[in-house]
């Protein structure tokens, strides 16, 4: 599923955020990234959003060169940082209902499929409030709810446990079993605290300035 081959990311001319990383990760596997604050792992996620550029190396997903994977056709992929990305001047409803219309899917299919999100998640009391108007837990529960209505292939998660207290980290990892992890999409969790993803994530993958160090 996904292939990284020697990959290095640098900085500054002394500091590698990634050194010589190399990970195979199978299709439907689910994955803790560990380490402290600056170990690579939250870099990693963002090389493998195409949100950074990295130097040398090479990554593969599903036998296609990242650099040329487009994510509009080619594979679909969540990504959950500390901190979410919405349209912030709009309600949570037109924030869901968004990602089915870029899709063009019938404006009924729409109501139905964002409705049914809403009472899920048990979010009604928030379906018409703005995103500046909610904690950030709550943003993290719109969130993964709006990935929901995405069939992904690969999902992204940054250490977003270290904001949260542990009654809604309690709350929010089943959720993501739920949604993610037993539906086999392919997940990377990166966290600083490996105990609570021990019934969540099947391997465990350790970094160490940039390094892997299993």
């Amino acid at each position: 599923m996904i292939e990284i081959k020697n990959l290095y990311l640098k900085y500054i001319r002394e500091y590698y955020a990634l050194y010589d990383v190399s990970l195979h990760i199978s299709k439907g596997e689910s994955i803790a990234l560990v380490g402290d604050e600056g170990s690579g792992k939250t870099t990693l996620l963002r090389v493998l959003a195409k949100l950074e550029k990295y130097d040398k190396g090479e990554i593969y997903v599903r036998d296609i060169n990242l650099k040329k994977l487009d994510f509009k056709t080619d594979i679909n992929l969540g990504y959950i940082s500390v901190v979410p990305v919405f349209f912030e001047n709009k309600t949570i409803y037109e924030n869901l209902k968004y990602v089915l219309k870029t899709r063009k899917i019938k404006p009924a299919i729409i109501e139905e499929k964002v409705n049914s999100v809403i009472i899920e998640f048990s979010i009604e009391t928030l379906r018409n409030k703005k995103i500046n108007e909610l904690t950030l837990y709550e943003k993290y529960i719109v969130c993964i709810a709006r990935l929901s209505l995405r069939d992904l292939d690969i999902l992204l998660i940054d250490d977003i446990f270290e904001k949260l207290d542990s009654e809604q980290i309690s709350h929010i990892l089943p959720i993501i079993k739920k949604q993610f992890i037993e539906k086999k999409v392919t997940t990377l969790i990166a966290t600083s605290n490996e105990t609570l993803l021990k019934g969540i994530c099947k391997r465990f993958i350790h970094f160490q300035n940039g390094s892997v160090v299993n």
